[in-house]
């Protein structure tokens, strides 16, 4: 099997390795730094976000209902699902609730 990084084509000195674009050639620009500040972007996406929710948004009632569906989803089940929830339990798949059986 190939190996992943195959060696570059230029000797360890660095001989025939490419130069970057302006090093020691009067006819190239010399690099120029260029970045981009996201922060004001950031803030309208935030903002739009939090308009598209709404003034009635309430995350906490959000997490109780979300409580509320995995208590549900993980209700009523048979010997056999319950094995499997607790193994899924035990390693680290779902997360711990209660007294660590799913919801009767």
């Amino acid at each position: 099997m190939a190996p992943r990084n195959p060696p570059l084509p230029h000797g360890p000195d660095g001989a025939g390795a490419p130069r970057p674009t302006g090093a020691g050639r009067p006819d190239t620009p010399e690099l120029v730094e260029f970045a981009v500040d996201l922060t004001a972007q950031e803030v309208l996406r935030q903002a739009q976000v939090l308009t598209a929710l709404g003034p009635d948004w309430d995350p906490m009632e959000v997490m109780r209902q979300e409580e509320a569906a995995y208590a549900l989803l993980y209700s009523g089940l048979d010997e056999q699902q319950q094995r499997v929830y607790d193994d899924l339990v035990a390693v680290g798949v779902l997360p711990r609730r209660g007294d660590g059986r799913a919801a009767a």
